[in-house]
């Protein structure tokens, strides 16, 4: 049995968003038995050429709502980058969830060979869909989630490849 493009977007999307969201729910728990404001984390960075944090978070949902909305030919909705808090984090990331659990198997599948374009500040990237879910969603996607992870690890959240792989 050949795989799906649903099955290889979805499901993998949704699953690491969630595992998002307990990283932020670890993040604020361990900002609170400190005694320090959690929203702190928002401007973590790993580098000074870096994104901070909750670009990171952004980021990541953005990848996955446009991932399925252009996968499945539908529009790509725009969400306003102004979250202040973990919370509003957490309410994106939930938001992106519910949005990319909304799409069934029939409006993604059947799109490997569905022309993409990707609008860049230079000119537009091309793909067909499977090009454009293995070669540039998946791996931008784990890119920022897993930098959320190791600026979360570097501030001293207690974090741990179970919370990244998820239970």
């Amino acid at each position: 049995m050949t795989i799906s493009m649903h099955s290889a977007s979805v499901p993998v999307l949704v699953r690491m968003l969630g595992n998002m969201a307990v990283w932020l729910d670890k993040a604020e728990a361990h900002a609170a038995a400190r005694k320090f404001d959690a929203n702190n984390y928002l401007g973590l960075r790993l580098a000074p050429d870096m994104l901070p944090l909750a670009r990171q978070v952004q980021i990541a949902c953005d990848s996955a709502k446009g991932c399925v909305a252009r996968l499945s030919g539908s529009e790509n909705p725009r969400f306003e980058d102004n979250e202040a808090t973990l919370a509003d984090l957490r309410a994106r990331i939930e938001k992106t969830r519910d949005f990319v659990k909304g799409f069934s198997a029939s409006q993604i599948d059947g799109s490997e060979s569905r022309p993409i374009e990707v609008p860049t500040r230079t000119e537009p990237l091309t793909f067909d869909g499977e090009s454009y879910l293995k070669h540039f969603v998946l791996p931008n996607f784990y890119f920022h989630a897993t930098t959320l992870y190791a600026l979360l690890r570097h501030a001293g959240v207690e974090l741990g490849k179970g919370d990244y792989l998820g239970r």
